[in-house]
């Protein structure tokens, strides 16, 4: 079938390929501008003209050091859009109409750029699967795949409708997610900083004081004492490892599939955090599931793209060995429950939708109860890491402040 076909094909870009913004007049005499990737301005003017546009400024986009003055395009600014095509279309406006009154209102620059250069290879006759291909850092293969069903099946409303759905959950769940895994970050972060502060600055102040006394101290306030003073001599050592650590981290996530792996593996196996995490990735699963099936992506091509959207590579492993299953015949249910990841109630809704012939309804009332208990888990997150931040900040300092009163105590009951 030509949407799994899409999921596989590969974009060719040209080594020497760079962003060019233009401005032209089109056949009906209106000046249009946009951005086009190319290998030379004489390309982009070839271009330009094979689509019926007349160019009259054609320049290399300059880079800024401080990002676009426009704005980038984020993924919330796509489902925006995308609800807006949407509605648009089922009221039954034409679809190069719809994306340019949409550019034309849009306040950031940078998507005004983005549907402009779509319209153009619109208006040039080209299916708008493959318009939105050329930007795949912005529309990826399930969402391209899911126009070009659309396309093929002369339903594209209706798909652009399911879409949006979908970009709206998505984004949902992305953004619960982020909430969820911000206050532990931001509980460690305070705790360190204020720890920090006090034994850099304030404890070697109480060691002056100390070393007038000419007693012996407790084991604990020696033990303050040098913590303090390895963190004053050491310091910038302890500051640059952090931030080289966290660098090659980085770096090794982005570039390395298995370190992805084993971080995806070792998070969802912490405490509240990863039994958020596993529902989000089942919600996930359900949601994109549901969506590729209803829009008559065959089952097998619909799992391959839930396996790349769950967010988690246990999900992701757990899902292509589902989708081998399948293949053989097996039940998707049956399937499901090999794999051991599933709760139950999970694989007995799916067994009643496959059953009863609405497994994509069923999906989605499974997507739609498991980002209810995301949301219920990170609300209860947020409720429990307010009184834990104040426990976390209050032994620290109290610790601490605790072990440079202890000598002060000892002389006055020795008074």
């Amino acid at each position: 079938m030509a949407v799994a076909a899409a999921s596989k094909t590969k974009k060719n870009k040209g080594p020497v390929s760079e962003l060019y913004v233009w401005h032209g007049v089109n056949k009906k005499g209106d000046k249009v501008s946009g951005e086009l990737r190319g290998a030379s301005p004489t390309d982009i003017k070839v271009q330009l003209r094979s689509q019926g546009v007349t160019p009259s400024k054609v320049k290399k986009k300059p880079k800024s050091l401080f990002g676009s003055s426009g704005g980038s395009v984020k993924a919330s600014d796509i489902a925006v859009i995308t609800r807006q095509i949407a509605t648009m279309l089922s009221a039954g406006v034409p679809l190069v109409q719809s994306i340019e009154m949409i550019a034309k209102g849009h306040e950031k620059q940078a998507m005004q750029s983005l549907l402009t250069g779509i319209l153009v290879e619109l208006q040039a006759g080209r299916p708008f699967s493959e318009c939105l291909k050329q930007y795949p850092k912005y529309f990826d293969d399930l969402y391209c795949d899911l126009v070009d069903a659309g396309e093929q099946s002369g339903a594209l409303d209706t798909i652009y409708d399911r879409i949006a759905t979908y970009k709206e959950k998505a984004e949902a769940l992305k953004s619960k997610i982020k909430k969820a895994m911000f206050y532990p970050a931001a509980v460690l972060v305070v705790a360190l900083i204020v720890t920090s502060i006090l034994l850099i600055f304030v404890v070697p102040q109480f060691k002056d004081i100390f070393d007038g006394f000419g007693a012996e101290l407790p084991a604990f306030t020696l033990m303050v004492i040098g913590i303090s003073e390895f963190m004053q001599a050491y310091w910038y050592i302890i500051l640059g490892g952090i931030i080289v650590a966290g660098y090659a981290f980085k770096q090794a996530h982005g570039k390395y599939q298995s370190v992805r792996d084993k971080t995806d593996e070792t998070i969802v196996k912490l405490p509240i955090i990863g039994s958020i995490l596993h529902k989000a990735a089942i919600a996930r699963f359900a949601r994109t599931l549901s969506t590729t099936f209803a829009a008559g992506v065959p089952l097998i091509s619909a799992l391959e793209s839930a396996a790349g959207a769950s967010g988690n590579a246990v999900y992701r492993r757990a899902i292509m060995s589902i989708q081998k299953e399948v293949q053989t015949g097996m039940q998707m249910n049956v399937a499901m429950r090999m794999t051991g990841i599933f709760p139950d109630m999970v694989t007995q809704m799916v067994m009643i939708g496959e059953e009863s012939g609405a497994l994509d309804g069923m999906l989605a009332k499974i997507a739609n109860i498991y980002e209810m208990e995301v949301d219920d888990a990170v609300d209860g997150l947020t409720s429990l890491l307010e009184p834990l931040i104040m426990v976390v900040l209050g032994t620290l300092v109290g610790g601490l402040i605790v072990a440079m009163y202890l000598p002060i105590f000892g002389m006055g009951a020795v008074v």
